[in-house]
Formats: structure tokens, sequence, C-alpha cells
């Protein structure tokens, strides 16, 4: 899953080396952070928040085909 999301983001931004993802546990849900580069931000969200929904379902997709939950943070 993680691998998964860090592929779209480095494809999205324009500074793919300052994409990091940090994975967290809590209350039984994966928690995945995701930071880029400041000017980077606005590519990962997207107009209307699209970008970072899109991301979002597709992570849900893949966590619920291995039986788990997660949830996409992006981190300022």
């Amino acid at each position: 899953m993680k691998e998964f999301i860090e592929y779209i983001a480095r494809q999205l931004v324009d500074s793919p080396d300052k994409v990091t993802i940090t994975e967290e546990e809590k209350e039984g849900k994966i928690v995945l952070k995701l930071r880029v580069a400041d000017p980077d931000v606005g590519k990962i969200i997207g107009r209307k928040g699209r970008s970072a929904q899109a991301m979002r379902v597709l992570l849900s997709a893949i966590a619920a085909k291995n039986g788990k939950r997660a949830i996409l943070e992006v981190d300022d």
C-alpha cells in the first residue's frame, strides 16, 4: 500500500525525491502520512481535493482487499 501511494505521489509532483510516507497504526487502522515539498502540496491535493480523494479511494480499496482499513493524511 505504501509503495503504491508513493508511486502515485511521485508522478504528480515536480520534486519526486522530496516525497516521503510514514506508516503508523492507530486503533486498528493503518495511517499513511504523505509529505511533499511545499510547492507540490497543491498538486497532491488537486482542484477541490479531487487528487487526494482519488488516492484515498484507491488506498481504501487496496486495504479492504487485504482485510484492513487505511487512511491517507497529507502533511504540510
